[in-house]
């Protein structure tokens, strides 16, 4: 039988003393859930962990789930599988191109099989009303949606607020990366304290009403959907955001991808720039992980990171 993932120590908390920081006269601390492992980290071990109990109590062996060629979220769960005892089976949005970019070369190499769906018939295909089929076609499966992102996902990634209020920082505001915006409504049922600031990787607001379905609280003084540092939209950038996530490994030491984290910490920058927060708050960034994406970012568009 496959194993569920184990308990995992907090993540690193480490404070960021930047030039753009010091001068505006705030604590920025970041939270380094990248570390927690090198191919299921980030939010990825967060959501994961406890629908892998659940798959494990429920007498599961195949995990079935859904994503985009580059997907973090397919990677994880390729990575989960082997190292766990699960048999793996991701339904990929496209056509299968040879030779496989890095993420889905990767989890071939971790045992998933992958099959492509063109991409009106996935999006058709993933949603839970058409599960049963997966279920008569593959046998029994534990199905996980889209980017990992269920009520369960989101009761483990109220940990990472629960690990930072721990250690006694007093937060003002919360900072994190939004695609479905499950890991935001953990930080929001999670906390005690201040308020979170979610920054939308995609172009539009529709992500709010995720978020608020998930927290159970409508945005106002607990969270708001920050929509302005998109750069375009999902998986768009622009040369300003690549020399800021360069720049940002240059003074810091930490790699940010250009699809979530990257974003997430420019808008941290701006803000700062802006003077939106006070001098004197404290502000906790959390490091989402999403890193294997940055192999095929540059597969695509040359070493830009």
């Amino acid at each position: 039988m496959p194993d569920a993932l184990p308990s995992i120590s907090p993540s690193p908390l480490q404070r960021l003393r930047l030039p753009w920081t010091e001068a505006a006269g705030i604590a920025l601390w970041l939270k380094r859930d990248d570390l927690l492992h090198p191919h299921i980290s980030g939010n990825k071990w967060r959501k994961l962990a406890p629908n892998l109990e659940a798959a494990v109590l429920a007498g599961h062996q195949r995990l079935l789930t859904f994503g985009g060629a580059y997907s973090n979220h397919l990677a994880a769960v390729a990575a989960a599988g082997r190292l766990l005892g699960f048999e793996t089976i991701g339904i990929v949005r496209g056509e299968r191109v040879e030779p496989l970019n890095p993420t889905l070369a990767f989890a071939e190499r971790q045992g998933m099989q992958l099959h492509f769906l063109a991409r009106s018939t996935f999006r058709l295909r993933k949603k839970p009303e058409a599960w049963a089929e997966w279920q008569a076609r593959f046998g029994p499966c534990f199905i996980l949606p889209e980017g990992g992102s269920n009520d369960l996902a989101v009761s483990g990634c109220t940990a990472i607020a629960q690990e930072v209020e721990r250690v006694g920082v007093h937060v003002d505001y919360w900072i994190v990366a939004a695609g479905t915006g499950a890991t935001a409504a953990g930080i929001i049922r999670g906390k005690t304290r201040g308020q979170v600031l979610a920054v939308s990787a995609l172009k539009g607001d529709f992500i709010e009403r995720e978020i608020a379905r998930h927290a159970g609280i409508e945005a106002g003084t607990h969270w708001q959907l920050l929509t302005r540092y998109h750069h375009g939209g999902f998986a768009k950038w622009t040369p300003e955001l690549i020399d800021f996530v360069n720049a940002f490994r240059r003074t810091s030491g930490i790699r940010l991808d250009p699809i979530y984290t990257g974003k997430m910490m420019w808008a941290v920058y701006r803000l700062t720039l802006q003077g939106f927060f006070p001098k004197g708050a404290t502000v906790v960034a959390i490091h989402t992980g999403g890193l294997q994406g940055i192999a095929g970012f540059n597969e695509r568009f040359g070493n830009l990171i």
